[in-house]
């Protein structure tokens, strides 16, 4: 996919019916900040009808998101794709080739989108509650503008098994998973969860930490981490380092005999909204873009359980694609992938 994308020119500036009636331009009007901004945009949005939205969130966070948008701004229809983020790679990628430019607005990880940042087809823009985000989850562009930000955080931690693991004996970092009790006990999602888990333990404890957490025999499972949790529920396995916070938090509402400890550091599993530079519907999309990002879509996401870069947790996060091009992250995700697979010879 980086090898097409690196290969395409972009002609920038693609025009709906409705800048061609104003005359303004998508630069221009992602740049708009006045105070008439939601009025102007909304204005716009009814006029064109719609709006496409490519998304990773999963389960019905996103239909509520785009039920919330709709009932706030009657007249815009979202229609909304959700895929992993290889997925909509794929998808832009594909319209790209055609000339089709269908997607508006992006909610998705980092990988994609600095591929497409990095490509040009990402427009930066302004945010009205842009000043209330830290400055390490927007990413930067020209003249104040940002080219997207992180809207929800999935926080990596450790779960255990209340009844088969005494809480004494629970990890309180990395090094508590050394315990001769919790030997044959540890679980890893074999996902991009347990890849991004591996790279924390790198990052903090280095390799030979490593070699001493494979003399604890823990079994790499090829689920992903919130399949992984029921295996803890169930108490196939004692603890997993490779479990969501806010799965868990939804699995305690139904009694699930577990408890979620933040290691170390916590990984941070992010999503951040962009807009396309060729969106066909471009004041619905920096609409859209403007409500994930201001109270009403912040709102959704937290009743979904999801973190907010907003909120303190009392934990120290970490983003593994900060701060790192497409080519360095890629080059660290295939080491920690490799140093996965060499924990354990029990892989399933």
């Amino acid at each position: 996919m980086k090898v097409f994308f690196s290969a395409v020119l972009i002609a920038l500036g693609v025009a709906s019916s409705g800048w061609a009636q104003s005359k303004i331009s998508l630069a221009q009007l992602a740049a708009y900040n006045k105070p008439d901004r939601e009025k102007i945009l909304y204005g716009g949005a009814k006029a064109e009808g719609k709006i496409m939205w490519y998304t990773s969130l999963a389960g019905g966070s996103y239909k509520e998101l785009a039920n919330a948008f709709e009932a706030r701004y009657p007249g815009v229809k979202v229609e909304a794709y959700r895929g992993t983020r290889q997925e909509l790679g794929a998808r832009i990628m594909a319209e790209t080739q055609a000339n089709r430019p269908i997607v508006d607005t992006i909610e998705t990880t980092l990988p994609l989108l600095k591929l497409l940042r990095d490509n040009k087809l990402l427009v930066p823009y302004y945010f009205p509650t842009q000043a209330k985000y830290p400055e390490h989850v927007k990413e930067k562009g020209p003249k104040g503008l940002y080219f997207w930000a992180i809207d929800r955080e999935s926080h990596i931690g450790l779960a255990y098994n209340k009844n088969s693991i005494p809480g004494h004996q629970a990890p309180k970092n990395y090094d508590g998973l050394l315990r001769p009790e919790l030997k044959d006990k540890i679980g890893f999602a074999g996902s991009d969860t347990g890849v991004t888990v591996v790279g924390a333990m790198i990052k903090l404890r280095g390799e030979e930490y490593l070699k001493k957490l494979r003399g604890q025999n823990p079994v790499v499972h090829n689920v992903s981490g919130r399949a992984l949790l029921d295996l803890v529920i169930s108490g196939e396995i004692g603890v997993s380092p490779t479990t969501f916070r806010n799965h868990v938090e939804v699995s305690l509402k139904a009694n699930a005999p577990i408890e979620w400890i933040p290691m170390d550091v916590v990984p941070s599993n992010s999503g951040s909204t962009a807009v396309s530079a060729q969106a066909p519907h471009p004041h619905a999309a920096l609409l859209l873009a403007d409500f994930i990002l201001g109270e009403g879509g912040q709102k959704v996401l937290a009743e979904y359980e999801y973190g907010s870069p907003l909120k303190e947790y009392g934990f120290k996060r970490w983003y593994p694609e900060q701060g790192l091009t497409t080519d360095q992250y890629e080059k660290l995700d295939a080491r920690w992938n490799k140093e996965l697979r060499a924990l354990t010879r029990k892989s399933s």
